[in-house]
């Protein structure tokens, strides 16, 4: 054996710290005062030396020796030699490293004598030889070495966890040996595996039962997209790959267990002894698979706090593997944390704090046990490990706490739906099958019951072919085109298709307007098919450029982490979006600061729109199939965010039915019609009626359109040039004049009355043709999307009530259960304080990095969100006699006419420290409202309201000190800003009439605008003052003359799509506005409270007299806010002192 190193001395002169020479060129290298452990004695050398120990230099009092036995790569490792160096500091320690040739080629009698042993396996380690040499030389066992044969293997882990009472994921093992084939009982289905008799529902885990093994498999369910992530050990930047491939492996024994869902963080917990725990959480390895790493190419953690249970648990673990210094793996889910891996020896990497704790700990602990043996003079020092710092905020600064958002998915392919009544006995069989009696009603989504359905329908149609059934005849046609629906694609892949079945004792009491033939005697089931409506690759887009502006309404982060944490943003280069910075989330999502969840109903779309939002919320990469399932919660929602639009309430019936009356008239609108179909006076709903003025006359325009258009589609399908074209996401022509043809049908019946409840259906359609399949160039398209929309504008906003009343017993019917849980959110916010926050040592300049923000994110269909709104609206919120700003907002609302895809409704909760706690100003909510993506034509006629969080004229005079948790002046709001590409759409989305009191970022500009270049410019972030001037200010509208604010604007002209496959233009979302920004906590939550008791007696609510506003003098009220002239003024350099946003 070589010897290169050099002795390291202490305060007296004696050898300290050993060191093999074999250094390798990926080790730390050599510091300083180590020496190569071949000048230290062997075994075998003891006794030959005796003669020659006056030449072996002794130190004056014995030192206790600790050696270090493991594989080179681990020993001289940056953490092992931080730790061991600073361990040499004991006056009476000494360390020696074992080196690798002697561990993997001596005898255990020749290796180096210690009297504290630390060893561990780690690959290619000689464990026995370790356990061999234990038990010839007795040295104190840092970790004991029998018990790493357990750590080995995951089921002796899982056994001894178990043994323990250590909670761990619901599991089974699956051992393929010959000799146990009782132990190997694996039945594999669609959506679950069971394994010797337990079931495992998709998601679920698959690990290999050897430790040493990181080839574990999450697989998804089908309703999330199928397939599955496949980890691995880091290789790069990679962690895990999501493979098309949902089939569990057939070779090798495996542990399966229940999937946890952790809001795509993991904690890594490293004990050293029982009283000391570490822990650091990083970005789950399951979710994106990819690896956040700092410049120095180092994995991302972020050191977390554990909670009194997690750290009994970390107590629990280190006794019972006998492994003082052991890292763990915690999964925290659904309140609870749970083991799932045991990795035994491994140290922190890059944490000073952490090296410094555990070498007093270990030392310490080697001269607790072996000072007094060796007669060494000393005693245990007492220290604190954790100092108690209780950080406060000063000033009066306003503390963001909550928010809660309300979302409607984003763009879509039309839905499409057929009924028809069938009696066969196979139909009654089925909903027999699957427990459709217990409520009368059943849905069917699964791919096993799609295809039984299909089963069916196949069947039935061979059996026409063979002979002529009356009663099957009358549904031929219904037939085919179940057949042809449940045959697209080639496969039931996601929640693409559904079939709702609903008992019907006495048949179908009434025929609808696609089968006019009299009703049959019997019961019989009503089939519904619904198809279509899947979230298209703009709608991805849209969600998770949505979500990366949503970080800019949170603390931001220090500029120096903007690169470090990937926020590459589409128009800043410092990690900002529309001059927000916006890398402040991912900080405080990652340090467990951020309590987040993200809810979703059942529907496909809903819930790709959630995952697409999450994942740029959080800067995630890859499919969103793994998002999806390990974020968003979609399970036992007790209809929270879903809705059952075939049992409507009596009071929809009745409104359904009032409204199609007043829409059958073939004669222009009355003044009586106005006065029931708009009582509210709103001023959308009174333009669109005088642009329909006949409705009559208005749906045979629509029709003969409708018409027209079929007539040109089939003529491209005849020519042979455009007959394969490929439509917007993989659509054919074939299947464009299928829907198309179906709405003619179905739109006017054979009386030739229409069927106003085709209206909505009319207008997704040819908004969807308008903006993805526009380059075919069809004619009238334009005409066609003019008259739907104002249809649309009556009919859908009306099918939820036309008076006051009405809206609020229909939105109660829809939203009371998720009223009830934005209450509990708002209430928890300031009760809950027993979350997992972030470490006071670690806050790095946070204010009060003790404690959190709590993120509630609910995505839902356009049914809640109008709900939602009726009930703010009208529900007696606030007094639009008595409070100016809510007046303005609710006439805002009033010219808004459509709820678009992502249409946003967004409550703030912030807090003043400087308030007594019971006092109401300590608690401040705000409402924002966005009416999401922005229509193809027209744009110019969308209301303007009064920018994101302008201050209140109530705080005019409080405004010195006033603001959100981090003081965003200091971001240099002057900052230039790229413009970005100019689309190539007739008017830019994003150039607006500059808002009151606003500061707004213009991203792109029309190249005809006045002073503006579209080449090679860049424009600033900028406040503007009052559209009006002071002389011609109205009395009275403290509102414009607030001060400014920053705005957000989201882009998505020309974006990146992503390789999805024909992506057009994607639409812009229009920003957030203010409706209200100075309600109390206490005002709220007495409204809610209102609101969810019972509304006969729990509330009043606003008459019609009281809400109905004269739509003359609130649309030439609103024009005269909104069209007023304005010049921009730059503020002197100085700390706005209005409401930032957050």
């Amino acid at each position: 054996m070589s010897v290169a190193g050099v002795e390291g001395r202490d305060q007296h002169g004696n050898t300290t710290f050993l060191i093999a020479s074999e250094n390798e060129p990926d080790q730390e290298p050599k510091k300083e005062g180590m020496k190569n452990a071949g000048d230290m004695r062997t075994g075998e050398e003891e006794h030959e030396e005796e003669d020659d120990d006056e030449e072996y230099y002794s130190p004056p009092e014995r030192q206790i020796v600790v050696g270090i036995c493991s594989m080179t790569k681990k020993s001289q490792s940056k953490p092992m030699t931080q730790i061991m160096e600073r361990m040499c500091k004991f006056e009476y320690i000494t360390v020696v490293i074992f080196p690798e040739e002697v561990i993997l080629n001596e005898p255990v009698e020749r290796w180096p004598l210690c009297d504290c042993l630390i060893s561990f396996h780690s690959k290619g380690f000689p464990l026995d030889k370790a356990v061999e040499y234990a038990k010839l030389r007795n040295p104190l066992l840092i970790n004991d070495l029998k018990m790493q044969y357990y750590i080995q293997d995951r089921r002796e882990v899982y056994r001894i966890l178990q043994e323990e009472g250590i909670d761990l994921p619901r599991y089974a093992v699956l051992t393929r040996d010959p000799d146990r084939p009782e132990e190997c009982n694996l039945v594999e289905g669609e959506d679950q595996v069971e394994v010797n008799g337990e079931v495992f529902p998709k998601p679920f885990v698959e690990k290999p039962v050897c430790a040493e093994d990181h080839n574990v498999y999450i697989y998804y369910p089908t309703s999330a997209g199928g397939g599955s992530q496949r980890l691995f050990r880091k290789i790069g930047s990679r962690s895990s790959v999501y493979s098309p491939e949902s089939s569990v492996r057939k070779t090798g024994s495996y542990i399966y267990e229940e999937f946890m869902p952790t809001d795509g963080t993991d904690v890594k917990v490293y004990t050293v002894g029982p009283d000391y725990a570490h822990a650091e959480a990083r970005k789950s390895p399951a979710l994106d698979g990819k690896v956040e790493r700092d410049s120095e190419g180092k994995e991302i953690r972020y050191p977390v706090m554990l909670t009194a249970m997690e750290k009994l648990v970390a107590r629990k673990v280190c006794l019972a593997f006998k492994q003082t210094v052991c890292g763990f793996d915690l999964l925290r889910a659904n309140g609870h944390s749970y083991v799932c891996d045991v990795n035994g020896f491994s140290f922190v990497k890059n944490s000073m704090k952490y090296y410094d704790d555990c070498a007093k700990v270990l030392g310490n602990m080697v001269m607790r046990e072996l000072a007094p043996q060796f007669h060494i003079p000393w005693s245990i020092p007492m220290e604190a490990e954790d100092i108690p710092i209780v950080p406060t905020t000063s000033g009066t600064m306003m503390e963001l706490r909550c928010v809660i958002a309300i979302i409607r998915h984003g763009d879509r392919t039309p839905k499409q739906k057929m009924k028809m009544e069938v009696r066969h006995p196979l139909f009654f069989e089925l909903f027999e099958k699957y427990g459709g009696y217990k409520s009368g009603k059943l849905k069917l989504k699964k791919p096993k019951q799609l295809q039984e359905v299909l089963d069916i329908a196949r069947l039935l149609l061979a059996e026409l072919g063979q002979h002529t059934d009356c009663e099957i005849e009358e549904k031929k046609g219904k037939l085919e085109q179940l057949k042809t629906v449940l045959e697209m694609y080639g496969h039931f892949s996601g929640i693409n298709r559904k079939v709702q079945l609903t008992y019907l004792p006495n048949g179908q009491p009434k025929a609808s307007s696609e089968e006019e033939e009299g009703p049959k005697e019997g019961p019989s089931l009503l089939l519904v098919l619904k198809w279509g409506g899947e979230l298209t690759p703009a709608g991805r887009v849209q969600a998770e450029e949505l979500g990366r502006a949503f970080r800019c309404m949170y603390p931001g982060g220090q500029e120096g982490s903007h690169r470090r944490l990937g926020c590459e943003s589409p128009i800043g280069k410092k990690g900002d979006y529309a001059g927000f910075p916006g890398c402040g989330l991912l900080r405080l999502h990652s340090t467990y600061r951020h309590d987040l969840k993200i809810y979703a109903s059942d529907e496909g779309r809903v819930q790709m729109t959630a995952a697409a939002f999450a994942k740029g919320l959080l800067a995630l990469e890859g499919e969103l199939t793994p998002i999806l399932v390990q974020m968003v919660k979609s399970a036992n929602m007790n209809g929270m965010l879903d809705s059952d639009s075939e049992s409507l309430t009596d009071c929809q019936q009745r409104v359904k039915a009032r409204l199609h009356g007043i829409m059958q008239k073939d004669q222009d609108f009355t003044e009586a019609d106005y006065e029931k179909l708009a009582p509210t006076g709103s001023p959308s709903l009174v333009n669109s009626m005088k642009i329909i003025g006949n409705p009559v006359r208005t749906c045979d325009k629509v029709y003969a359109l409708i018409q027209s258009l079929n007539s040109q589609i089939r003529k491209r399908l005849e020519d042979p040039k455009s007959a394969n074209l490929q439509l917007y996401h993989s659509e054919t022509l074939e299947l464009m004049l299928q829907r198309w043809s179906k709405l003619e049908r179905d739109f006017r019946n054979k009386s030739g009355r229409y069927d106003i409840s085709k209206i909505p259906d009319i207008y997704d359609c040819v908004k969807y043709d308008t903006q993805h399949n526009s380059t075919l160039g069809l004619e009238d398209t334009l005409e066609l999307f003019r008259l739907s929309r104002a249809l649309a504008d009556i009919v859908i906003p009306q099918e939820y009530g036309i008076n006051t009343s009405e809206k609020l017993d229909i939105a109660q019917a829809y939203c009371l259960p998720l009223m009830k849980k934005i209450q509990l959110d708002l209430q928890r916010t300031h009760e809950d304080e027993a979350v997992n926050k972030l470490h006071p040592l670690y806050s790095r300049g946070v204010m009060s990095p003790g404690r959190h923000v709590r993120t509630r994110l609910y995505f839902t269909s356009e049914s809640h969100v109008h709900s939602l709104l009726s009930i703010f609206r009208y529900g007696g919120l606030l007094d639009v006699v008595k409070d100016q700003q809510w007046k303005q907002a609710m006439d805002y609302l009033g010219a808004v006419p459509e709820l678009n895809y992502m249409t946003q409704i967004v409550i703030m909760l912030y807090e003043d420290n400087n308030k007594d706690p019971s006092s109401e100003e300590r608690f401040h909510v705000e409402l924002h409202f966005s009416p999401g993506v922005k229509g193809c034509e027209d744009e110019e006629k969308i209301p303007l309201g009064f920018g994101f969080r302008p201050a209140s004229a109530e705080n005019q005079e409080k405004q010195t000190n006033q603001g959100s948790l981090e003081d965003l002046s200091e971001d240099e709001p002057d900052r230039a800003l790229p413009i970005s590409e100019v689309n190539s759409i007739r008017r830019s989305p994003l150039i607006r009439n500059l808002k009151t009191s606003s500061m707004e970022v213009l991203s792109e500009a029309s190249s005809s605008s006045p002073g503006y270049s579209s080449k090679g410019t860049s424009y600033r972030l900028f406040p503007t003052c009052s559209r009006q001037s002071s002389e011609i200010k109205p009395p009275g509208l403290d509102l414009f003359s607030m001060p400014a604010v920053k705005r957000f604007s989201v882009s998505f002209a020309r974006h990146p799509t992503n390789g999805f496959e024909g992506c057009s233009m994607v639409p812009s979302i229009y920003p957030l506005e203010t409706l209200h920004n100075s309600l109390s906590l206490k005002q709220v939550d007495e409204f809610l409270n209102a609101v969810c008791e019972d509304s006969s007696d729990a509330h009043t609510p606003l008459t019609d007299s009281k809400c109905k506003h004269n739509p003359g003098i609130q649309s030439r009220h609103w024009q005269q806010y909104t069209h007023q002239c304005h010049k921009p003024t730059h503020l002197p350099n100085e700390k706005l002192i209005c409401n930032k946003v957050a």
